[in-house]
């Protein structure tokens, strides 16, 4: 497990996995965790996310600086996510216990509910493009549910999963909670099966690719454990004629240079309606020319660098391919010279729909914008893909309101950035995955939905 500095190229910090024992070690803390864990009241529970929320807000420079170092996020979105990540903390220790409140349900019993029970503990095995904020969105519910939580983060991002680990550890001292109910666990990719397969852990919840998440699904389906999946997007973008062109620039601008383009629900293929596509490129190419990439430490950066080489290569090679296929490259493209995994911000015109820019999902600042004769031609283009994670469109808000059922996304944004929040639910359809996280959804994901009928029966 290598951390990489993407900003020179330079190694920062070697950590070794857990050999055998040490994962026998963990894996044993978290199952002597889940049944105290499991009767801790709601109070409790919601105590101990509050103080690691607090202790998260109090070391925020340190660990932005700790994503700038190992994935290259720049210092202004790193405190941000750090101050997403508390936040959810915060929104689950007060609105948990309220998600779960029992449900009475009439039938011919005296009495009869469904009440949500723990499962025990939960395996999330995360990337490494958002290290704090996807950490938090995985165990902030499952904790609030009483389920102990073993965070098995990306290999790339060590550095920031450890500091994760050390502020659980120091609020679960100072609150008394079970040493278990949070880990750290180091692990090596070989090593991920035959964790999942162990009968201590009762559920996984995995962020990644599409391969990545089959290959989890299966293991996890072989075995009979609940999983929930949030996969990869190749995110239409939809822009008519109706649309307020200047807003939708300027929010779809900034949607391709979050996290230097590095994130799923990101929108990429912007598909745009043909008596405005010009002038919306032109908008688009404005407010893309305008961010400025470098070292993300610096207060002025918007754009960082790419979170590995490969990754640029990639990256690189998916432009080229569109361009050859015959879209016009209208901004970057090129790889520049010099240390480390920098790609310019890029608008790609004309993008043709069978090209690569438009048939894969792009992980880096590109915007592909494809010309479309209506509506119609836009939801169409907008579904022909394996993916369906998110999806913006840009109207009028009452026609955006009806087309979004005809929409395959599991959630779509009319006039707004595509984004996620501890209060709504989040996940997507066909190849980026299934189960929702966050808000009422995503906290009865991973809990036991237990049916209760009391007698005697009514008659």
């Amino acid at each position: 497990m290598i951390a990489v500095d993407p900003t020179t190229g330079v190694e920062l910090r070697r950590v070794e996995p857990a050999d055998e024992a040490g994962r026998e070690e963990i894996l044993a803390a978290a199952a002597a965790a889940a049944p105290p864990w499991r009767g801790a009241s709601f109070d409790r529970r919601g105590a101990l996310l509050r103080g690691v929320a607090a202790r998260l807000r109090a070391e925020r420079e340190r660990l932005a600086l700790l994503m700038c170092e190992e994935m290259g996020k720049p210092i202004r979105e790193g405190r941000g996510e750090v101050d997403k990540a508390a936040w959810c903390a915060e929104h689950y220790a007060e609105h948990g216990e309220h998600y779960l409140a029992t449900e009475r349900l009439t039938s011919d019993a005296s009495s009869s509910y469904v009440q949500y029970l723990p499962l025990g503990p939960v395996l999330g095995i995360l990337p490494w493009n958002a290290p704090l904020w996807l950490a938090f969105r995985f165990c902030a519910p499952a904790l609030m549910a009483g389920n102990p939580c073993v965070m098995k983060h990306d290999p790339h991002v060590p550095g920031c999963a450890a500091a994760i680990g050390a502020i659980f550890d120091q609020e679960i001292a100072e609150h008394g909670a079970p040493a278990g109910v949070f880990i750290n666990l180091p692990l090596a990719t070989e090593d991920v099966e035959e964790v999942i397969r162990d009968p201590r852990i009762r559920a996984v919840s995995f962020t990644g690719s599409d391969r990545g998440g089959a290959a989890v699904a299966a293991v996890a389906g072989s075995v009979i454990k609940p999983v929930v999946l949030e996969l990869g997007g190749s995110d239409p973008g939809i822009v008519l004629a109706d649309a307020d062109l200047d807003e939708a620039a300027r929010v779809l601008a900034l949607s391709r240079i979050i996290n230097a383009g590095q994130s799923c629900i990101a929108a990429k293929r912007l598909l745009v309606e043909e008596p405005v596509y010009e002038p919306f490129v032109e908008r688009l190419e404005a407010q893309l020319s305008a961010f400025r990439v470098g070292d993300p430490r610096s207060e002025q950066t918007d754009v960082g660098p790419i979170a590995r080489g490969d990754l640029r290569r990639a990256l690189a090679a998916q432009v080229e391919e569109t361009v050859t296929a015959g879209a016009r490259c209208l901004l970057g493209g090129e790889v520049p010279e010099g240390g480390g995994f920098f790609y310019p911000v890029t608008l790609l015109a004309e993008v043709p729909t069978d090209s690569a820019a438009f048939r894969e999902e792009t992980f880096g600042p590109v915007a592909a914008v494809t010309r479309v004769g209506d509506a119609e031609e836009a939801i169409e283009l907008a579904n022909d893909t394996p993916y369906g994670l998110g999806a913006g469109l840009w109207t009028q808000a009452a026609r955006g309101e009806a087309m979004a059922r005809q929409i395959e996304t599991g959630q779509v944004a009319v006039n707004g950035i595509v984004k996620t929040d501890p209060r709504l639910p989040s996940g997507g359809v066909k190849r980026s995955g299934y189960g929702r996280e966050l808000g009422p959804h995503g906290i009865r994901e991973f809990v036991n939905a237990q049916q209760v009928w009391v007698g005697p029966a009514r008659t």
